[in-house]
């Protein structure tokens, strides 16, 4: 069975983002396809891939490494998230379906729940997967991949540090629900801009070396496991 490219982008990329490529190191084909246990044609796709969205770049005698962007240009993203994740609240206020308001209501009574236990590494994940289906509910399949991005993109260039009050940070996520739920596009962009804005706020630019060494060598051979992957 030929494995899809976009399931090894998304292998490679989770582990650019976990640090397991450092920034700058080489991304070669057939270390890559023996990592993943794929053939190099899925990983030459992938990493096309990754070079459109910024994660590598192809080097005159190198090849393939992973990119290094600056600190200007992880800054940058910050204040595109600024802009863009109220624009996609308000969307969704406006093009959301109840499926949509049942998972976000969901993750929301979970995040609520979880806040008031401590625990941060659950919320963490809930957090994700909520900012994630909002951005499902814009409507806008441009719009969900540029957010999904975005968040790929600042896991990578930031550590991010939790929220002072977690309970208020959840309360913040409902107040969203209830716009989005209520079609208040104006109330759901505020309220989104907001929270955007206070979120940023304890976002600490990682180390160039990667916050992940740790787990860097964790397995030089990472089969692709198509039904466990993000997408």
């Amino acid at each position: 069975m030929r494995i899809p490219a976009h399931s090894v982008c998304t292998a490679i990329r989770d582990d650019i983002v976990a640090g397991v490529h450092e920034r700058g190191s080489r991304l070669t084909e057939e270390l890559l396809a023996r990592r993943y246990g794929v053939s190099r044609v899925p990983v030459r796709e992938a990493l096309r891939t990754l070079e459109a969205e910024g994660f590598v770049v192809t080097r005159r005698h190198a090849g393939a490494c992973v990119a290094e962007p600056t600190e200007q240009e992880a800054a940058d993203l910050l204040e595109m998230r600024l802009l863009l994740e109220p624009l996609g609240a308000s969307r969704a206020a406006q093009r959301r379906t109840e499926a949509h308001l049942k998972v976000l209501r969901g993750l929301v009574r979970l995040g609520q729940e979880r806040a008031r236990q401590g625990n941060s590494d659950d919320l963490r994940s809930l957090g994700g997967w909520f900012h994630e289906t909002l951005a499902q509910a814009c409507g806008s399949p441009a719009l969900t991949a540029t957010l999904t991005q975005l968040r790929h993109k600042i896991a990578w260039m930031f550590v991010v540090e939790g929220p002072a009050d977690p309970v208020e940070y959840w309360a913040e996520h409902g107040a969203i629900v209830d716009a989005v739920a209520r079609g208040d596009a104006d109330r759901a962009r505020a309220v989104t801009a907001l929270h955007t804005e206070r979120a940023s706020a304890a976002h600490r630019p990682r180390s160039a070396t990667g916050a992940a060494r740790a787990d860097r060598v964790r397995n030089p051979q990472h089969p692709v496991n198509i039904p466990s992957l993000r997408h």
